[in-house]
């Protein structure tokens, strides 16, 4: 809080005196010499010095009946003493801030001890200065910084890991899930497929390249397929039909067998047609029989 003196500097009622009067204190006559009033009782300049003078809270000297006076709450200064104990600057007749722990400083230096100080540098923050407030706590403008990158943040947007703050491209980098495919952060939107993110421009068929985002696709050793390339491309053929086995519809189910490979509708015995998937049956060059039928070949 910053005061003002009423007065400004004072010093105690000194005069002479015509009739005889003497020192409360020595009883030296105070007749034609300079004396003091204090409490109602007349002192000469002596004693007062020596024994009712105030003590200086700066210098810690007697403050004689000859100095100017200053005083607040119930403190006594020289009025060469009432200065800011920062600065050095003269107060007697400036405002100024009386501190707690006793020390008066002018308005200046008092805003710079009392006032916010930034979280970065520990420095005051001076009003007017710019500054950045976040979560009731303010940092100077250049110390508001990515943990990151240590560059300032100033107007752009950034976020926050525990007590770290970070710009939004090194909090991406940083802390963003990485695409499966090229390993670049996802900072928005995103497919997971088989518990691994991807960007959605990269879930792209790895032949023709088409988006497969809400399409029907397949994988192949870890790379995904529209259903088109993968029959053209990546599928076996059937051993029987000579179409690919795709994985889907009614050629879900397979049968494999010596390095071969069929639909499960299409292994059945050449000759009665005879559906021989988990049956026992016969190989006879490139067709396939159920025993009895091989019986008869």
């Amino acid at each position: 809080m910053a005061y003002r003196h009423s007065g400004g500097p004072r010093s105690y009622l000194t005069s002479t005196m015509t009739d005889r009067f003497d020192c409360y204190y020595c009883r030296d006559n105070l007749h034609g010499k300079k004396y003091v009033k204090k409490d109602e009782k007349h002192v000469c300049t002596k004693c007062f010095d020596k024994l009712c003078a105030n003590t200086c809270a700066e210098c810690k000297r007697p403050i004689g009946a000859d100095s100017k006076e200053l005083h607040h709450k119930n403190r006594h200064w020289h009025e060469d003493c009432f200065r800011c104990v920062k600065c050095y600057k003269p107060l007697a007749s400036e405002p100024f801030n009386a501190r707690d722990d006793g020390k008066i400083m002018c308005g200046k230096c008092g805003s710079r001890e009392d006032g916010n100080r930034c979280q970065a540098c520990y420095k005051v923050v001076l009003p007017g200065s710019q500054n950045v407030e976040y979560k009731n706590k303010m940092w100077h403008e250049e110390c508001f910084t990515c943990f990151e990158c240590k560059q300032p943040i100033r107007t752009q947007s950034f976020l926050t890991k525990g007590e770290d703050i970070y710009c939004a491209p090194c909090h991406d980098k940083k802390f963003a899930k990485k695409c499966f495919h090229c390993k670049q952060p996802i900072t928005s939107g995103g497919i997971s497929y088989q518990d691994q993110p991807w960007h959605s421009e990269c879930f792209v068929c790895k032949t023709c390249h088409k988006g497969l985002s809400g399409a029907r696709f397949t994988s192949h050793e870890n790379d995904v397929y529209c259903v088109d390339c993968f029959k053209t491309d990546v599928a076996k053929k059937c051993h029987g039909c000579k179409n690919p086995i795709t994985g889907f519809g009614h050629g879900t189910n397979v049968v494999n067998y010596e390095g071969f490979s069929w639909h499960e509708y299409c292994f059945n015995c050449k000759k009665c047609c005879l559906s021989l998937a988990n049956k026992r049956f016969v190989i006879n060059g490139e067709h396939i029989h159920c025993p009895d039928c091989a019986k008869k070949v």
